[in-house]
């Protein structure tokens, strides 16, 4: 069984899980919503992507390594991004808020993803993306006392710990077969894009990372113990690889799981 079936057994698998209770009312002060709902309106909208050049990327990939169950994978990774954006609409419309359809900084990310349609391109600004992620979603599960508001984090962060696995892992097949050279030019502009990334989410969504408890300095210390953790580590042997190492685990213990529940 190939690593990229075993995601999609367990892609599968996870979008069947209930974990929010949408009977728990939502209760949030005004001063809790100041702080949150232009942000979360923005985060939303970018967890809504109907990720069509992703997939396209993916089956070009999917095709050059011999490896076709990568675009079922992948479509199901875009459903469980999906998920997470109608979640997160639900909850905007139950406090009495819109979602909208144009954001800044959601079209600069776009613009960003259209310069370039290689996997090796949208695998590094989703790696970027996910980690910031984490950190989002804790500072927003932090930033109110909604317990409705909790459940939807919780779910995210639940989702987001086995997105990092998932694309870590890609990024280290995609990595493996360059040159020298060309590795050591990668990990720099790895490394450029991610600070820059992560700069840009810190300026659209501060008051969501300060209300959440996270100044700056807090906010570029965790974002970059996550890029050593994941980025940081791209190429390294498996041993040292601790991240795709905790990956492979994760997925084969689920993989074990899923086809004991089949058979």
């Amino acid at each position: 069984m190939n690593t990229s079936y075993k995601w999609v057994l367990y892609f599968t698998q996870n979008l069947k899980q209930q974990r929010i209770n949408w009977k728990t009312q939502p209760c949030i002060t005004t001063k809790e919503k100041t702080a949150i709902v232009r942000s979360l309106q923005a985060w939303q909208l970018g967890e809504t992507s109907d990720g069509n050049q992703l997939l396209c990327a993916a089956t070009k990939h999917a095709i050059a390594v011999g490896d076709h169950s990568f675009v079922d994978a992948v479509a199901l990774f875009i459903k469980e991004e999906q998920k997470h954006g109608r979640n997160l609409g639900k909850y905007l419309e139950a406090i009495g808020e819109q979602t909208i359809q144009h954001n800044w900084g959601d079209s600069l990310f776009r613009i960003v993803r259209h310069i370039n349609t290689s996997m090796e391109w949208f695998t590094l600004a989703v790696i970027t993306v996910e980690n910031a992620a984490q950190v989002y979603y804790q500072c927003l599960k932090d930033a109110t006392h909604c317990p409705l508001l909790k459940q939807i984090c919780t779910d995210i962060l639940i989702d987001e710990a086995y997105h990092i696995d998932f694309q870590v892992e890609r990024m280290n097949i995609v990595y493996k077969d360059k040159g020298s050279i060309t590795k050591w030019l990668c990990k720099q502009f790895y490394r450029l894009f991610y600070f820059a990334t992560i700069l840009t989410i810190w300026i659209t969504h501060k008051k969501v990372f300060k209300a959440g408890g996270n100044g700056f300095r807090q906010y570029i210390r965790k974002m970059t113990q996550k890029y050593k953790r994941t980025l940081g580590r791209v190429g390294d042997k498996p041993e040292a690889n601790t991240v795709k190492s905790a990956g492979e685990r994760r997925i084969g213990n689920l993989a074990a799981y899923l086809k004991s529940t089949i058979n």
